[in-house]
């Protein structure tokens, strides 16, 4: 598992990070506790250093198990977590990290991010806040999650934004003509979600018939309504041949395509089952040629012009 610097943190992450909302519950399928906390163990065994959770994963749950799984090795993990958009008020920061950080069984928070930006609350209040709980050592570094060009552009001035956290993926490239130069430019870590696209890359749905459940949170998406399913059947046919010649598989192909992506500094992926993760992993040592990721840049731009960028 390779790792790369983050931002101006001053510290490494591993390229890819273990996605820990899914276990929380909420509206996933869930496992059980025991079995995913010995899944968070089986994931730091196999090299990855980097776990994502936030307070609004299971109202705090996610937390709760993030915290029990490492806590004899917190010194050698990176966690990182989020304040909800409800609690964004200077006071109401403050008492969001100290429960993230009673929750985590640990007395420091690595990235602490702003999980959604505030419709009321200047960002200056709170990133004064931040900056208090950094100074403090309460967090280490400070991230921000679902923000546009501009909103970042105004976050920077009122503190030292190490990393963002956008949706980004194989069909969702929205960051790519903006973001992603300006954080390069100035030296901001990138942390994808929905790295598979909330298990549409996997093939599950396109490849192997699987379909949603009533009740799945997913049927929702964009990506799921019927029409964009249709458009984005040539990208994973194409990826299924892609994968069948490197003897893998079209999930390791989604998650290939990111970590080759310059800017990228990790991949959030999220699982509550072993073998999944054992082949999420694998995809890190997975090499694509500048002719295959120019085929899948272009497969991905046909589907995207139906379905959309955003």
């Amino acid at each position: 598992m390779k790792a790369k610097k983050l931002g101006h943190a001053g510290f490494d992450i591993s390229n890819i990070t273990f996605g820990c909302w899914e276990l929380g519950g909420g509206p996933w399928e869930f496992t059980n506790d025991q079995n995913n906390i010995e899944l968070i163990r089986k994931a730091f065994e196999l090299g990855i250093t980097t776990f994502d959770t936030a307070e609004g994963y299971g109202n705090g749950h996610s937390e709760e198990i993030v915290g029990a799984a490492l806590a004899d090795i917190r010194k050698q993990c990176i966690i990182t977590t989020k304040v909800s958009r409800s609690n964004l008020a200077p006071q109401d920061v403050r008492r969001s990290a100290e429960n993230s950080l009673n929750r985590l069984k640990t007395d420091y928070i690595d990235v602490y991010y702003i999980h959604w930006p505030s419709f009321e609350i200047p960002v200056q209040d709170t990133l004064g806040e931040f900056v208090k709980l950094k100074e403090e050592g309460l967090i280490r570094a400070i991230g921000v999650s679902n923000f546009s060009l501009e909103q970042l552009k105004e976050a920077v001035n009122y503190a030292q934004i190490d990393v963002i956290q956008p949706e980004y993926s194989l069909l969702h490239r929205a960051i790519e003509p903006e973001i992603l130069p300006f954080c390069q430019e100035h030296n901001v870590g990138v942390m994808s979600y929905s790295s598979i696209a909330k298990g549409i890359l996997t093939g599950a749905f396109h490849l192997h018939g699987k379909a949603l459940k009533e009740g799945d949170f997913r049927k929702e998406r964009r990506l799921f309504l019927p029409e964009h399913l249709e458009a984005e059947k040539e990208l994973l046919a194409v990826m299924k041949e892609m994968a069948d010649a490197k003897d893998a598989n079209v999930t390791q192909i989604a998650i290939a395509w990111l970590l080759h992506q310059e800017a990228l500094t990790s991949a959030i992926i999220g699982t509550q089952d072993e073998h999944h993760l054992e082949n999420n992993i694998k995809a890190a040592s997975l090499s694509l040629s500048a002719s295959e990721l120019a085929t899948l840049n272009t497969v991905s731009d046909r589907a995207l012009s139906v379905i959309g960028y955003t």
